[in-house]
């Protein structure tokens, strides 16, 4: 199994994109995930930046946040149209909202699986809290009505939404390893999505078994015979990034932390 890791711009997009590309590279990324401007130019100076670059892209969509069902909808199907003929791997998209029904947030998907066929690209749906894949048990329904339905494991939400580390809710979570694409490396705790720092003693438990669960999706889409999976180490900024209280000094570097994470998984994933 080759394992490709990306970056994600989320935590750099307030400095220059040529410098941000050039970071990327040295640090041994190969490629980027981030999403795309809707704006025909900027989007095409972003594009032939990544592919000067010698850079992959996967296509975020995290946008859509209209509470009204139809508006939403509306939105949701223009990014993601936005997003496809980029040359990007797939698309990973945080779709639909806690609040929606599940006829709702199904008929979001449905839009997403008729938008990969017709444009020829792979649409993939992150777990995050706020959106349909808010909590395991949750999922598991969405899973089991939708064979097609692949997922974006951003596992630390779970843990976050749940307070806990998932013991009691086994086979919600063997589902969901079963039907993982792409892995977002972040972190959580019952009481949070992210810990401070991935290289402290004390979060040791915590980042262990973020660790297992990512083996455990290798090793079942090693075992299904894929050849290549993508994982994003993504640590982010504050508010997920812990400040001090009165200087509002963050407690980590976010870019050195993600840096670690992508060489920890080389280690421990190779």
């Amino acid at each position: 199994m080759h394992i490709k890791y990306f970056c994600p711009i989320w935590g750099s997009d307030n400095i220059d994109f040529g410098s941000f590309l050039e970071k990327v590279r040295k640090e041994g990324y190969d490629g980027v995930e981030m999403s795309l401007p809707e704006d025909a130019m900027k989007k095409r100076k972003i594009l032939d930046q990544l592919k000067n670059s010698d850079l992959q892209l996967i296509a975020q969509h995290w946008e859509t946040l209209a509470s009204d069902y139809k508006l939403h909808k509306t939105e949701y199907r223009r990014r993601l149209i936005n997003l496809t003929g980029s040359e990007a791997l797939f698309i990973n998209s945080q779709t639909g909202k806690d609040y929606f029904s599940q006829e709702q947030n199904e008929g979001l998907i449905r839009i997403a699986e008729e938008i990969g066929k017709d444009y020829g690209i792979r649409i993939i749906h992150e777990t995050h809290r706020g959106k349909f894949s808010f909590a395991p048990h949750i999922t598991a329904g969405y899973l089991k009505d939708l064979p097609e339905l692949r997922l974006g494991l951003d596992i630390s939400h779970w843990c976050n939404v749940a307070e806990s580390w998932l013991d009691d809710q086994p086979e919600a979570l063997e589902l969901a390893l079963s039907r993982t694409d792409h892995i977002h490396a972040r972190v959580g705790f019952p009481e949070g999505p992210q810990i401070p720092n991935p290289r402290a003693p004390e979060w040791s438990e915590a980042l262990e078994r973020h660790r297992d669960w990512w083996c455990e999706v290798i090793n079942k889409r090693t075992n299904e015979g894929r050849k290549e999976f993508t994982i994003t180490p993504e640590f982010g900024p504050y508010p997920y990034m812990t400040h001090m209280p009165f200087s509002r000094e963050p407690v980590a570097d976010q870019w050195d932390l993600n840096v670690f994470m992508m060489k920890y998984l080389r280690s421990q994933l190779s």
